[in-house]
C-alpha cells in the first residue's frame, strides 16, 4: 500500500471518494435503518450476556408476559432480518463503486482490493481486541469472492445467490449432522454431543465470568478464547455463504439501480411488498411450527436431525420475506415528501455507517461488562431491547452533529485514507452561495 502523503489534484478517471452529487440519499437511509436493527440485535443476542447464559437462566428473563412479547417480537420482526439488509446493502454499494469504475473507463480491481484489506485489518482488531461476533472481517473476505464473481451475467448471479443462500446451509448441515451417524453408532454420537454441550456449557460460563470482571485484558482474553475455540465453527462456513448470497443480490440489485429510481420501478416494488409479506408469514411460521416440532422430540431422534438440517434454509426463507417488506417499504415511503423528511434522519447515521457499527460495540460492553455498568446477564428482553433502541437514536443525533462539520466519520476517514494511500481532506467545506454541499458518501 502507497504512503500516506498529502492530497494531489485528482484527474478525472482517478480513483477517488464519491462525491456529493453521486449520493443516493435513499441507501443511506436504509443503511441507517438497518444499522439501529444491527445494534438492537447485537445487543440483545451477544454482547447482553444473553448467548453466554443457559437455558433456564434465558427463561427467568422472559418470566414476565412484557418480556415473553418483547423476545417473540424480536425474533419475528428483528432477528437476522437488519443483517440481510445491511449484507444487501454492502453488495449494492459494490455495484455503484463498480458501474462508476466503469464510467471513468478505469477497473475497480485495485481500489477495492485495497479497500476490502483495509476492512479486514480493522475487523480483525475489532474481533479479537473488542467483540467476537464482528461481522468486518467476513465482509471482508467475501468480498474477494464477490469481486471475483463481479462480471456474472444476472441470471446466474440470482442462481448462485439462491444457490448460497439456501441450498447450501442444508447441504453443509446435512454432512456435519449425517457424517458422525454414518461413521458410528447413535450411542457413540449421543454422547459426543453430549461431551461437546458440556464443553460449550463451561466456556461460555467462564466467559461470562470474564466479561463481568471489570478488567479489560481478562475481558480480551476471554473474548479471543471464546472466539477461537467456540464462535469459530464449522457451520461458520455455511454463514459466510449466505451472506456471499445476499451480497451477489445486492450487486444484482444494484446492477438494476433498482433504489436510484423508485419511481421508475414503483411496480417492482409494490409487488415485492406482497410477495415480501406472503413469504414472511409462510417463512417465519413455518419456522415457528418446525421449531415448536424439534423442542418437543429427543436431541437424538431422527426428526431433530432433518429440523436441524433444514432450519436455516427455512429461517432465511421468513428472513428473506421480512427484510423485502422493509426495503420495498421503506423505498417507497422515501417517496413521499413527509416520509422522506421523517426518514431522511437516519441518513447520516448510515454515512457513518462503520464508525457507529464499531462505536456499538463499545456503547453495548460499557451498559454491560464489568468495567462498565456491568448488566450481563440481568436484563429482561424488553428493558434491552428499549435501552439500545434509545442509545440508536443518541448515535442518530450525535452523526447529525459529526456531519455537519466533518465529511467522513473517524472510521471511514481512516478506512479512506488507507485505501486511497493519501490524507483525506476530513473538515467540511464552508457552502457558498448557490451550492448545496453535502458530506461525501461512505458506503462501504
Amino acid at each position: 500500500m502507497p504512503s500516506i502523503s498529502s492530497p494531489a489534484p485528482h484527474a478525472s478517471t482517478e480513483p477517488r471518494p464519491v462525491d456529493a452529487s453521486e449520493r443516493v440519499a435513499l441507501l443511506d437511509a436504509l443503511r441507517g435503518f438497518a444499522l439501529g436493527g444491527v445494534f438492537v440485535s447485537n445487543a440483545y443476542m451477544h454482547l447482553s450476556g444473553r448467548g453466554l447464559l443457559p437455558r433456564a437462566s434465558v427463561q427467568a428473563l422472559e418470566s414476565t408476559r412484557v418480556d415473553a412479547v418483547a423476545a417473540f417480537l424480536f425474533e419475528l420482526l428483528v432477528a437476522g432480518k437488519a443483517m440481510f439488509l445491511f449484507s444487501l446493502l454492502f453488495g449494492l454499494g459494490f455495484a455503484i463503486q463498480m458501474i462508476r469504475a466503469e464510467e471513468r473507463g478505469r477497473s475497480i480491481v485495485p481500489v477495492s482490493v485495497r479497500r476490502l484489506g483495509v476492512l479486514l485489518l480493522i475487523g480483525l482488531t475489532h474481533r479479537f481486541a473488542l467483540w467476537y461476533g464482528d461481522i468486518l472481517n467476513m465482509y471482508a473476505v467475501m468480498g474477494f469472492v464477490l469481486l471475483l464473481m463481479r462480471k456474472l451475467p444476472d441470471r446466474r448471479l440470482l442462481v448462485w445467490s439462491l444457490l448460497l443462500m439456501f441450498v447450501a446451509p442444508i447441504v453443509i448441515s446435512a454432512v456435519l449432522k449425517l457424517t458422525p451417524l454414518l461413521a458410528s453408532s447413535r450411542e457413540v454420537v449421543a454422547a459426543a454431543n453430549q461431551e461437546n454441550m458440556v464443553r460449550v456449557a463451561e466456556i461460555k460460563r467462564q466467559t461470562l465470568a470474564a466479561f463481568s470482571s471489570g478488567s479489560y485484558l481478562t475481558t480480551a482474553r476471554a473474548n479471543i478464547d471464546f472466539s477461537l475455540k467456540v464462535f469459530t465453527r464449522t457451520t461458520t462456513v455455511s454463514w459466510m455463504l449466505v451472506v456471499l448470497g445476499r451480497f451477489l443480490l445486492g450487486l444484482l440489485a444494484g446492477r438494476r439501480r433498482l433504489f436510484h429510481d423508485v419511481e421508475r420501478h414503483r411496480p417492482f416494488f409494490r409487488k415485492l411488498l406482497g410477495w415480501g409479506l406472503g413469504v414472511s408469514v409462510v417463512g417465519n411460521g413455518a419456522g415457528l411450527l418446525f421449531g415448536h416440532l424439534a423442542r418437543t422430540v429427543p436431541s437424538d431422534s431422527a426428526g431433530r436431525v432433518v429440523w436441524e438440517i433444514i432450519q436455516p434454509a427455512v429461517s432465511e426463507v421468513g428472513i428473506i420475506g421480512t427484510a423485502a417488506c422493509y426495503a420495498a417499504g421503506f423505498a417507497l415511503l422515501f417517496q413521499r415528501p413527509r416520509w422522506q423528511r421523517f426518514l431522511g434522519v437516519l441518513v447520516p447515521a448510515g454515512q457513518m455507517a462503520l464508525t457507529n457499527y464499531l462505536c456499538q460495540t463499545l456503547i453495548s460492553q460499557f451498559v454491560y461488562y464489568g468495567y462498565g455498568f456491568n448488566l450481563i446477564g440481568k436484563q429482561g428482553p424488553a428493558e434491552c431491547l428499549l435501552l439500545m433502541s434509545s442509545l440508536f437514536c443518541v448515535q442518530v443525533w450525535l452523526s447529525h452533529l459529526w456531519l455537519a462539520r466533518f465529511r467522513f466519520g473517524p472510521a471511514e476517514w481512516v478506512w479512506r485514507c488507507l485505501t486511497y494511500g493519501q490524507l483525506q481532506p476530513l473538515r467540511r467545506v464552508p457552502e457558498r452561495a448557490g451550492e448545496n454541499v453535502a458530506p461525501a458518501s461512505t458506503t462501504p
